[in-house]
């Protein structure tokens, strides 16, 4: 059956939820789409859910640092009723140890400017803190079956934490509150349906054909299509004038034993942050570790044609590479016989920096290029890509006169010029999941 609405929002993952909630809260009828049986099952589900600061530009912290207070008051975020099931966020802070490529002064910086309260970490002070850590400084990265891996360090790294860090304690979870949330200000859920063609018509309009068969028509309509995002603005014909492009790499994160010591009867340890090596750490429930990789160019990138037909399981050479780094930092740690863990796929920009903007055509708009990082950013891309479509609507240019946003918890304003598709790349940029 065919259906007109204000917005067609495409993608329910947790930001897509999130922006059909802040377009509805703000009184628009939102049609969200999305291939998936629910709400959250795409790379939402894949996510390690970190909560963390270390960006590279101004606008990049600030808006993690607003969006830490939207998950600290969730429920009130959301206007959830008290019976309603939460994901909740787990304040474990973050370690992110020394390396080259990322200055410690370049993040201070930035915590400094957006007022981020931080320590900074001798060596001595890392394995007093962190037990059973090994602060030996590996840089550059090694595949893991090179010699060189092995070397004994020559020099002990420190680090720079944050207390306020962590992470969502159930990403598939929060995706369902937004998209409840939602749907308690009219949103309406499509699942099942993927997006088959789209077209715009003389007058604007544009026309949403789905896998069923039906059309969703709309003024309005909002690529927020994950590892898909490419495939959706090839459809549209939108990307001419670019400076970002857009690409999916598909990724693991491993599941094992966390190393004696390093989760507490009161809460899991610190996320590691350990471009040194090439890898991430953070606790988990049941005494457990996860364990990702932070793109070590040596190993290679996984990139994808199709991400429906990339292998969703964990794989022997990603995992050997992944948890040997984690074993180099922890010594203790066990290393299981065979992968534990899971599969997705990122929506790489080419500065891995996320791109929240209109495009060429009218009443297209993307919220893509989330490159693994922007999960704990969720809460506040509804907002900027409702105060978008507000501003361009009501006939603001946006490329000319970006729109800005005042945090409501934090008081910064963001300028979202620095999401645009037309910016300048960022030079500033770790290159890796990091931004």
């Amino acid at each position: 059956m065919d259906a007109t609405t204000d917005v067609v929002v495409i993608g329910a993952g947790v930001i897509g939820s999130s922006v059909a909630f802040e377009l509805a809260k703000r009184g628009r009828q939102v049609t969200v789409v999305d291939k998936a049986a629910g709400p959250g099952q795409g790379s939402t589900s894949a996510s390690s859910a970190i909560v963390r600061f270390n960006y590279s530009t101004f606008d990049g912290v600030a808006t993690a640092w607003e969006a830490l207070h939207c998950w600290q008051r969730w429920r009130e975020h959301l206007g959830a009723p008290d019976d309603e099931p939460l994901a909740g966020y787990q304040r474990s802070g973050l370690v992110m140890l020394d390396v080259p490529i990322v200055p410690r002064e370049r993040a201070t910086t930035l915590f400094d400017a957006v007022g981020v309260p931080y320590a900074l970490w001798s060596p001595e002070e890392l394995r007093r803190r962190v037990p059973g850590i090994d602060a030996g400084a590996h840089w550059p990265n090694k595949r893991v079956d090179d010699e060189a891996f092995w070397a004994d360090p020559e020099r002990q790294l420190g680090a720079v934490f944050t207390p306020d860090a962590g992470f969502v304690d159930d990403p598939q979870l929060a995706a369902l509150n937004l998209a409840a949330a939602a749907g308690r200000h009219g949103a309406a859920f499509l699942h099942r349906r993927a997006v088959a063609a789209l077209t715009r018509r003389p007058n604007g309009l544009w026309d949403v054909l789905l896998s069923d068969g039906s059309t969703v028509t709309a003024p309005t309509v909002i690529n927020v299509a994950g590892p898909w995002s490419a495939h959706i603005n090839a459809l549209a014909g939108v990307g001419a004038d670019w400076t970002v492009q857009v690409k999916p790499m598909r990724q693991e994160v491993h599941h094992l034993a966390a190393p004696p010591g390093f989760n507490t009867d009161v809460q899991p340890g610190p996320v590691i942050g350990d471009l040194d090596l090439g890898t991430y750490l953070r606790g988990a429930p049941g005494d457990g570790l996860l364990v990702g990789g932070t793109e070590p160019e040596c190993d290679g990138f996984d990139w994808v044609d199709d991400p429906d037909g990339a292998n969703p399981h964990p794989t022997v050479p990603v995992f050997t590479s992944q948890v040997t780094r984690a074993a180099r930092r922890f010594p203790e740690l066990g290393v299981p016989g065979a992968p534990k863990g899971l599969a997705g796929v990122y929506d790489v920009s080419s500065d891995w920096t996320p791109i929240y903007d209109r495009t060429e055509l009218d009443g297209f708009y993307v919220a893509i290029g989330t490159s693994g990082n922007q999960f704990k950013n969720a809460p506040l891309v509804g907002r900027f890509m409702a105060a978008i479509v507000d501003a361009t609507v009501a006939g603001r240019d946006h490329d000319h006169d970006p729109v800005h946003h005042h945090a409501e918890h934090t008081g910064h304003l963001i300028n979202l010029g620095s999401f645009s598709r037309r910016r300048p790349r960022n030079t500033e940029s770790s290159g890796t999941v990091m931004g």
